[in-house]
């Protein structure tokens, strides 16, 4: 395939897998790594890829990528992350999940469930579990997020704050290698604070293409989170930290491999 067909159907790879790797477009396109490398170095210099190591990711910047584009991204190890997450989520107690289209995934998993309270500040997913017949929706309300149907702001907060949850499941825009939780709305943020606050226990989920991403503003830290769910490895900084701090990571076995 000629570069001026092959680099746009790279730019589509990374917006569909959220990360190109140099091995795999070799076997993907059956040309060299040096005609790889070039590819996406053409592709970071033009601000369309930004460049990390043995591949590429969707740049990062200030302002998250939309709502449909997050949805396609690593679909599967949402999914894998999911179910792993919610063998561990019992029946009869107070659950917060919030925005995210990982915690949209576990929303979707929890049909087995029962006497579940589901407080949510995402419009998806109580859409989601609208039609379960045992487990009680609470949406927080708030500032609608147009973009992705959030709620977040003051309000959100202060209805948050009148509850006290058993166990939350919260997602994240990025991960920083040193632990922190990061993500790009400060008015989220601060929800996202008061949820982890009213909680008894915590959950994050979060795929391992956001170590590869970058935002601005600060949730928490790994060692403030009881469990991480994931679908790889970490790097051994973050390990490093889990460790120390007693926070432990659940890597999801992917369903194609699974006897």
């Amino acid at each position: 395939m000629v570069q001026t067909l092959r680099k746009p159907e790279i730019i589509n790879i990374a917006r569909r897998e959220g990360k190109v790797t140099v091995e795999g477009l070799v076997s993907y396109f059956g040309v060299t790594p040096q005609t790889i490398r070039r590819d996406l170095t053409e592709l970071a210099e033009s601000g369309e890829l930004e460049r990390v190591h043995g591949g590429a990711v969707l740049p990062s910047n200030t302002v998250n990528i939309g709502y449909a584009e997050r949805r396609k991204l690593n679909q599967a190890p949402k999914v894998d992350i999911a179910r792993n997450c919610v063998k561990h989520i019992p029946n009869d107690c107070s659950l917060f999940l919030n925005i995210g289209t990982t915690t949209e995934a576990i929303a979707a998993e929890l049909f087995n469930h029962t006497g579940l309270l589901v407080v949510t500040n995402n419009l998806n997913i109580a859409v989601i579990l609208s039609g379960h017949p045992t487990i009680e929706v609470v949406v927080a309300g708030g500032h609608l997020r147009n973009s992705d149907g959030g709620l977040v702001g003051d309000l959100t907060r202060q209805v948050v704050s009148q509850f006290r949850f058993d166990l939350a499941v919260i997602g994240c825009s990025a991960l920083h290698e040193d632990g922190d939780i990061l993500d790009f709305d400060m008015r989220e943020v601060g929800v996202s604070q008061t949820i982890i606050d009213r909680s008894d226990k915590v959950f994050l989920v979060a795929d391992s293409s956001k170590f590869d991403r970058k935002a601005p503003a600060r949730i928490a830290s790994l060692s403030d989170i009881d469990t991480f769910f994931t679908d790889q490895v970490v790097p051994m900084r973050c390990a490093k930290l889990c460790e120390e701090a007693g926070t432990r990571i659940s890597v999801a076995v992917p369903e194609n491999n699974r006897s």
